[in-house]
């Protein structure tokens, strides 16, 4: 997604506390798709999000925008082979974990936590996104994990 310096600037800006946070950091240590890490993952759609928002002029909260886009994976386990006791699969029940653990280490607002509980809608069928934020960050996270899935493996 080709964003001006400028507006790399900006949501460098939005983000640069938990960018640098530990806990966002530890994104680092787990895949996502392909040879991507969670934390280079989010990043991606936090940029596909700001791009689409302003190329398209929908005119969303940018700061929740990017914040809701960067914590929206924030499972913090690698989903390959974690042992899970729950009957559903990593699909469905990451976003309640991202959401979890969004609300334990940062403070954000209820449009974060929409973008975060709402990012895999339509695999959880329930979770429509209900703000113009929630609708962005899901289509943005749909077309990084499709290209990273697709294109950026070993």
């Amino acid at each position: 997604m080709g964003l001006t310096e400028k507006e790399l600037e900006e949501l460098r800006e939005y983000l640069k506390d938990i960018l640098q946070d530990p806990v966002t950091k530890r994104m680092e240590q787990y895949m996502q798709h392909g040879t991507v890490s969670t934390y280079d993952h989010c990043r991606r759609v936090a940029r596909a999000s700001f791009f689409l928002n302003r190329r398209l002029h929908l005119k969303a909260d940018e700061q929740a925008l990017a914040v809701g886009a960067m914590l929206h994976d924030l499972y913090l386990y690698d989903w390959h082979c974690h042992e899970r006791t729950e009957r559903l699969p990593h699909g469905f029940t990451h976003a309640a974990e991202s959401l979890r653990n969004a609300r334990k280490f940062f403070r954000i607002g209820l449009i974060e936590q929409e973008i975060i509980r709402t990012h895999m809608w339509p695999l959880n069928l329930t979770a429509v996104p209900t703000c113009r934020e929630a609708l962005i960050v899901c289509l943005a996270d749909k077309y990084c994990s499709l290209k990273e899935t697709l294109f950026m493996r070993k």
